[in-house]
């Protein structure tokens, strides 16, 4: 049977939070969601322009009547409004047992604008926080359940113990709102582990905290335990913040389905990195264009975020007598010789998609430039000492990176002329392996024709 999760939260007119997010959130980690709304807001990515909250005794009913008939294996809470809410909640809770119960404690909106009232925080603190087995707050809201000052991960530690205080046997201190990492903290009583996330730059984070609270209880609700819970609600956060969505005029929204449009796609993209290697071996003379690192040809899901997105062939395309010969099949995860050339290439224009790398000679650039091909290339002397060594780099490289901000698109070569223990390398770019494949076939050609 399908897992169920319940979320007991406010609704978002702009669909990026609440129990909209939460829904997404459930559907794409393949639990049925079902909902009881707290409030309804008027909202979008610039602010609350309303908020209506609903009676508690009707709050009580949609409890009733989801519980009653369908139940479920987790359950998150979100925004409550109001104390009266908090003790409608809290006695169904109680009432119908439920034990995997996440509770993100939603004090203020993305935009500033407060969704408790005040006089509620008690009530929560005394309430619901005993009954939950994880509660999610942001470096804010713990301050404000806890009376402390937060600014580093001492802090963050100290506040979890408190929280821990207060009943709740699972903590995580959310760190996105503290300068550098963006480290979450996670006690269970007894051990701390932080959760490193990436720093992504970008405004579009509204809803974050919402759908990780959902993620969680999602694999809770699936079984995990909590721990594990969290690993995956991490995981999915992330891949849902790369892919925000820069909708309106404001703070847009967390990309909920980033991660299912990326999966759906694995069986088509091996399928297009083979037909393009048979393009490849069917051409006599290309064993002109095998550098001595030899090629690989490469293929990304749509959302890919790093090698385990990108199918390659794990032996990469070798010269047989003049032509060339694919070692292996195309799988995901088999290769990194040039993901960090084609991740950034997506990042700056998501249907470029694929990309191959040849040999470099001055004759080869020429054949590509009289094919039409638009050429640019890169010193690798010019890249910054420390470039490499920082984390959101460890896919990026640093010539590619630099070549697409100056030119402001994707050229179809990007080469360089290589550096020290660094052979030269061209790259091919295109929308699928099949276009690059031709682009490689054009640039073979015309170099025979030389």
């Amino acid at each position: 049977m399908l897992p169920k999760a319940l979320t007991i939260a406010g609704s978002d007119s702009g669909g990026g939070a609440g129990i909209q997010a939460d829904l997404k959130t459930f559907a794409a980690l393949g639990v049925y969601g079902t909902s009881v709304i707290t409030a309804v807001t008027a909202q979008n990515t610039l602010g609350v322009t309303g908020v209506h909250n609903l009676p508690p005794e009707f709050v009580t009913q949609q409890l009733e009547a989801v519980l009653s008939d369908i139940g479920t294996d987790a359950a998150k809470i979100g925004m409550l409004a109001n104390a009266g809410i908090i003790g409608a909640v809290a006695k169904k809770v109680q009432e119908y047992g439920l034990e995997k119960l996440v509770l993100d404690p939603v004090m203020v909106a993305k935009s500033g604008d407060h969704l408790l009232a005040p006089e509620a925080r008690e009530a929560l603190q005394r309430e619901l926080l005993p009954l939950a087995l994880v509660v999610t707050p942001n470096i804010h809201e713990a301050q404000v359940l806890t009376g402390m000052s937060i600014s580093n991960l001492d802090d963050m530690e100290k506040a979890a113990r408190v929280l821990h205080g207060y009943g709740t046997p699972c903590v995580i201190v959310k760190g996105g709102h503290l300068e550098g990492v963006a480290t979450d903290v996670f006690f269970d009583g007894s051990e701390f582990h932080h959760f490193a996330g990436e720093r992504f730059l970008t405004k579009n984070t509204h809803g974050t905290g919402c759908t990780y609270s959902a993620a969680i209880a999602a694999g809770l609700a699936l079984g995990l335990p909590v721990f594990e819970a969290v690993q995956q609600a991490k995981e999915y956060i992330n891949t849902a913040l790369a892919f925000a969505l820069d909708i309106g005029g404001g703070h847009g929204p967390t990309h909920h389905l980033a991660s299912l449009y990326r999966d759906r796609d694995r069986y088509r993209v091996l399928q297009e990195v083979q037909e393009g290697v048979a393009l490849l071996e069917g051409e006599p003379g290309l064993g002109a264009l095998i550098p001595e690192v030899q090629s690989n040809l490469l293929a990304a899901l749509p959302y890919a975020r790093g090698p385990e997105d990108i199918a390659a062939l794990p032996g990469r395309l070798v010269k047989c007598n003049a032509g060339v010969r694919a070692v292996g099949l195309p799988a995901f995860g088999v290769s990194r010789n040039m993901v960090a050339a084609l991740i950034p290439a997506m990042e700056a224009d998501p249907g470029v998609r694929s990309v191959m790398n040849i040999k470099y000679s001055p004759e080869i650039i020429a054949a590509c430039q009289k094919v039409g091909l638009a050429t640019a290339s890169f010193d690798r002397q010019a890249e910054p000492e420390d470039y490499a060594a920082r984390p959101e780099n460890r896919y990026r490289e640093w010539g590619t990176v630099a070549v697409i901000e100056e030119r402001g698109s994707v050229p179809d070569v990007i080469y360089d002329r290589g550096g020290w223990c660094r052979e030269p390398q061209v790259r091919v770019f295109g929308q699928g392996p099949r276009q690059v494949a031709e682009k490689v076939l054009c640039i073979c050609r015309s170099l025979e024709k030389s």
